[in-house]
């Protein structure tokens, strides 16, 4: 497990990463999260395991703007009304992937027909977003039901036991103990609220 401070090597260094099929640790504006190269299968496997995620319990993608989400969901107007007014922030849009989507993305290994869109404000996952051109899976950097972790010893704590482990973990400090995502399901034809996090919504 690697640990490196943020900063332009290390962002340098999760690219070689993710190439490869690893997964790393950030942060983002609520928690660290876990991110892995979304259509590479192999990555997906390795983050499903690393983490003790149940295979049917899909991950959200880490966009670089409401731009590039669209190429791979089906956009709604209702998603376009709650995007403009919370993205990049702490809501997850939940929506079917288009199928001419530019690359399947495993939300679970064995893929899937709906995902969470993440767009988030923190500098670092927004530097990756863009220096990586392809969706990122963001997932808590815990074990499954473990604690949210909100540094990089959390996760080293978390993972010191564990077979598996993180490749790269990059260090931005302690964060402060904020919600998760809100997480809003626009598969149907009405609003369906999944988690209600720090947006509220009602």
């Amino acid at each position: 497990m690697m640990i490196l401070p943020a900063s332009a090597e290390a962002i340098a260094q999760a690219m070689e990463v993710l190439r490869a099929g690893g997964v790393i640790a950030h942060a983002t504006e609520t928690c660290y999260g876990f991110a892995c190269d979304l259509t590479n299968k192999g990555a997906a496997e390795k983050l499903f395991a690393l983490k003790h995620r149940p295979m049917n319990q899909a991950m959200s993608a880490l966009f670089s703007s409401i731009e590039e989400a669209k190429r791979y969901v089906e956009w709604s107007d209702k998603a376009e009304e709650l995007a403009q007014k919370f993205l990049p922030g702490p809501l997850t849009l939940v929506m079917r992937l288009r199928t001419d989507a530019p690359h399947p993305l495993y939300v679970t290994p064995g893929g899937g027909e709906t995902i969470g869109v993440r767009i988030s404000p923190h500098l670092v996952a927004l530097q990756l977003t863009k220096a990586f051109g392809l969706p990122l899976s963001t997932s808590s950097a815990n074990v499954h039901g473990k604690p949210n972790p909100y540094s990089a010893q959390d996760i080293v704590e978390q993972f010191e036991d564990e077979t598996l482990q993180p490749d790269l973990i990059i260090d931005s400090g302690q964060l402060t103990d904020e919600s998760p995502s809100t997480i809003v399901d626009l598969t149907g034809k009405e609003l369906h609220i999944l988690r209600k996090g720090s947006i509220d919504l009602q």
